[in-house]
């Protein structure tokens, strides 16, 4: 087979990055190709050429196969990386690249085809001796039928959608009186999701952790496997964080996965790089009596960094030697596993609102310089309401759990973003938990401790940060700080306090903070307002001048946008005499309606905002004073 001289990278982001870093380093040229909506995206700028392939609709453009295919003859491209996500998992699109004479870097689809579909998979596993979880894989979809198996198997079951993945067409079943309806769901969500109702059903596992086990295969008939990865803490199904190797994995059950893994993709006749997904009963420790094999990825994951950071190995180059015709680089013996990694996925969205997307420009961003840093962005790019939200993948790597616990933290910490809101505080605080340092994670982790981790704390905002605020305030209305009954800025015996009455995102707080000896936060410009970062989270302070409320919507009247969008309906106008919860506009953003309301009774001060505008997060859009007064 001819070397890759010309890659086209079938994808977009932090993965299309990553893969042109490894190219280039291989003298490999690449091609990015993009979306309407991502035409001066940072991917784009990588690559030694870029192909525009449709509108900014992912059907339209990175789900087109015919457009991708085009853009790789009309770039002279030899072979095509999918990435993952898209068209990777796409037997036909594979098919399509190799009858074009293209390389596909990628599993074959006779594999794809086999590990796509959960019951036929499932079967096909218990031929090749991999362990798999108890349940029904029967093509007899009766209503009566299913709750009858599900009766032999034993409460809970899980109903999973037999096209399906990442949680769609996914439903517990608890009882025999929750059955029909948890059923019914499951299969009109299959079915919207992937034109397919059929469903199988497992043994619901009480305290399930999700261990997956790194394999490759090369076209000589050599199987290998690159250890294990955990990646339990999940929210709906989605991984947040993942490490290598699994907590409380000893040599014994290692083995007993790592082989069933590499029987798993020897019996598809698998080739490159492949995730073999096992469930794991957490109530039992980790032991080759209970663990199942769940499914495979036919295809390189979101979370490889932590593989290559305790293997010390290239996956995406070992992906392209393959994909060339060469033999695996390494043999099983020659693969080591040398300390501990984690990986925290950034997202722009907003944990203590229901983690709410967070979409729009990023016009300050700060990521830590002293780990492993996989970003899809650049400061001054954005981020989009038309793909994935995930704005970087913080990769630490350290001798052991305990320390890569504590610098995954740090780094999140670290993190500064605006406007846009992110999840960094939030992975900060899943790191730092008393139970995830104890290694006592499983799916429902997250869901256990929503509320610790979601809510926001009060910044320790230093006297430093009020000062910068004081000062630009100067000679614009009274100061925006004052010494305050035994808290004056000078003392024998105790460190100096000061007190002031700021507005914290928009609000006023119902008491003045205290700042006193706290770390100098950041601070930006932000019209007549400062940003301050504190702990992964991103406070924006404003003057308070008196005469105003206090209390964000609460108090102070102001109605703001709680992310960007457009607004859709605007029912309120100046004078209008509304009361507490009234509704008054209507904000549509990432294909949801928002609707703003009225704080309290009173009447609509100001309309700052027209009906079809597009908006800022944070955005006054409507003031309301209270009692109607001028």
């Amino acid at each position: 087979m001819a070397p890759i001289r010309k890659l086209l990278i079938a994808n977009r982001g932090e993965i299309a990055r990553r893969i042109i870093r490894t190219a280039r380093r291989l003298g490999i040229a690449t091609v990015a190709v993009y979306s309407e909506a991502d035409r001066s995206a940072a991917h784009v700028r990588d690559a030694d050429e870029a192909a525009l392939i449709g509108p900014p609709s992912p059907r339209d453009s990175y789900l087109n196969s015919e457009a991708v295919l085009e853009a790789a003859r009309a770039t002279g491209a030899d072979s095509i990386h999918p990435g993952y996500g898209f068209l990777s998992e796409n037997a036909d699109f594979a098919e399509a690249v190799q009858a074009a004479g293209l390389t596909w870097v990628g599993a074959p689809p006779s594999a794809i085809r086999a590990m796509g579909l959960k019951d036929s998979a499932k079967r096909l596993m218990i031929a090749a001796g991999v362990p798999v979880t108890p349940g029904y894989l029967g093509e007899d979809q009766d209503p009566d039928r299913l709750a009858a198996e599900a009766d032999r198997i034993g409460w809970p079951v899980l109903i999973k959608a037999v096209a399906g993945g990442g949680g769609r067409g996914m439903r517990e079943a608890h009882d025999a009186a929750g059955f029909a309806e948890a059923l019914a769901g499951a299969r009109r969500e299959a079915l919207q999701a992937f034109g397919d109702e059929r469903v199988l059903l497992e043994k619901l596992i009480a305290q399930p952790r999700h261990i997956e086990v790194q394999v490759f295969a090369d076209s000589h008939g050599q199987v290998v496997h690159l250890f294990e990865r955990d990646c339990s803490l999940q929210r709906r199904h989605q991984k947040l964080i993942e490490e290598a190797p699994a907590p409380g994995m000893d040599a014994a059950t290692r083995a007993a996965v790592t082989g069933a893994a590499i029987r798993a993709a020897a019996a598809v006749g698998y080739q490159g790089a492949g995730t073999v997904e096992f469930i794991a009963d957490g109530s039992r420790g980790l032991s080759a009596e209970a663990i199942w094999f769940m499914e495979m990825n036919t295809r390189l994951q979101v979370e490889h960094p932590v593989t290559e950071a305790v293997t010390g190995l290239d996956l995406v180059e070992w992906q392209l030697r393959i994909a060339a015709g060469e033999p695996l680089p390494l043999a099983q013996e020659q693969i080591r596993l040398d300390g501990w990694a984690m990986e925290a996925r950034l997202y722009a969205e907003v944990p203590s609102k229901g983690f709410l997307p967070s979409v729009g420009p990023i016009t300050h961003l700060r990521l830590p310089t002293e780990i492993r840093v996989d970003s899809g962005v650049e400061e001054g790019d954005a981020i989009s309401p038309f793909y994935d939200a995930m704005i970087a993948k913080l990769i630490v790597h350290a001798p052991n759990r305990a320390e890569a616990a504590s610098r995954l933290a740090g780094a999140a910490r670290a993190v500064e973003i605006w406007p846009l809101r992110t999840n960094a505080a939030f992975l900060a605080r899943c790191a730092d938990h008393p139970d995830f340092a104890a290694g006592r994670v499983d799916t429902g982790f997250i869901a256990r401790h929503m509320d610790a981790l979601a809510s926001p704390p009060t910044p320790a905002v230093s006297g430093t940060a009020i000062g910068a605020l004081d000062e630009a305030g100067a000679g614009e209305g009274p100061r925006v700080w004052s010494p305050r009954s035994g808290a004056t800025g000078f003392r024998i015996n105790a460190p100096p306090r000061l007190s002031a009455t700021v507005h914290l995102d928009g609000a006023r707080p119902d008491e003045a903070f205290a700042f006193a000896e706290t770390p100098p936060p950041r601070a930006g410009d932000e019209d007549e307002s400062r940003v301050v970062f504190c702990e992964g989270e991103a406070f924006r302070l404003s003057r308070f001048r008196l005469g105003e409320g206090g209390g964000a919507a609460a108090s102070d009247g102001a109605v703001r946008a709680p992310m960007p969008g457009r607004i859709s309906r605007l029912m309120a106008s100046a004078g209008q005499k509304v009361t507490a919860g009234e509704a008054l506009a209507v904000l549509e953003a990432m294909k949801m309606e928002h609707t703003l309301t009225a704080p309290f009774d009173g009447e609509v001060a100001e309309v700052l905002v027209e009906e079809g505008r597009q908006v800022v997060e944070s955005a006054v859009l409507l003031r309301v004073q209270a009692g109607g007064e001028a």
